[in-house]
């Protein structure tokens, strides 16, 4: 019988510390995205124009994403989404977090990691977010966004363009065609968040979760660079 509840008391132990090591990555993951926002603000000559994140619906960003040993190449990277509440009106709501992973990523990003950062301009790209998984240039037209704190999106491209994506690569910071790239729902990591299942539309589209602690740096950062809604969607 001794044996039995010391056995149970490491079952017990062993998991406790399992999910705190799964509850430090999701921390990490928020941490870090924080950390690639704020220094890409910080360059106003090639930070992402206020006017586009005035307009935005949802900012995505995705932190050192891995270059992948597969026969062809790839690219695998998990990151997170946050989007404004009050039907694109109110305050940033609680992150959900994604995967992306292959497509195509261009050779002005070549290197062993690369940052992602993507801006969801219309209701239609928000949609996107909803399914289990899409693909950036099929099931959503994906468009390279312009850089430079003043800059503004005039061209009929980036009018027509669901999600404007971005990429820093060794310090460089530029806009990215990001075709055939795969975003999925991260279930797991949303789960590891909250403490429990959480649907996307409770994340993306209501906005109904609290937001996390480890989250609050996160909200504070687009809250700062990119308040409540300043201007109609593209």
């Amino acid at each position: 019988m001794n044996r039995l509840w010391i056995a149970l008391l490491f079952t017990v132990l062993g998991s406790n510390i399992l999910w705190a090591q799964f509850k430090n990555k999701e921390a990490e993951r928020l941490e870090a995205s924080v950390k690639v926002f704020q220094e890409i603000m910080d360059t106003p000559d090639s930070a992402i124009p206020n006017d586009l994140l005035d307009r935005c619906e949802c900012i995505s960003i995705v932190p050192s994403m891995k270059k992948g040993g597969f026969i062809f190449g790839g690219r695998y990277g998990k990151g997170l989404v946050s989007c404004r509440k009050g039907d694109g009106k109110g305050p940033w709501g609680p992150p959900a977090m994604i995967t992306v992973e292959g497509g195509s990523f261009g050779l002005q990003i070549g290197g062993a990691a690369v940052d992602v950062v993507m801006l969801f301009m219309d209701k239609d790209g928000v949609s996107s977010l909803l399914k289990d998984k899409f693909t950036l240039g099929a099931d959503a037209t994906a468009a390279a966004g312009p850089v430079g704190r003043d800059a503004t999106a005039g061209t009929d491209v980036l009018m027509k363009a669901k999600i404007l994506s971005y990429s820093r690569s060794r310090g460089a910071f530029a806009g990215l065609e990001l075709k055939g790239a795969v975003v999925k729902q991260d279930r797991d990591g949303n789960r590891t968040l909250y403490g429990k299942e959480v649907a996307a539309k409770d994340l993306v589209i209501d906005g109904k979760e609290p937001i996390p602690r480890d989250a609050e740096p996160l909200i504070q950062i687009l809250t700062k660079y990119a308040p409540v809604r300043q201007k109609k969607p593209l």
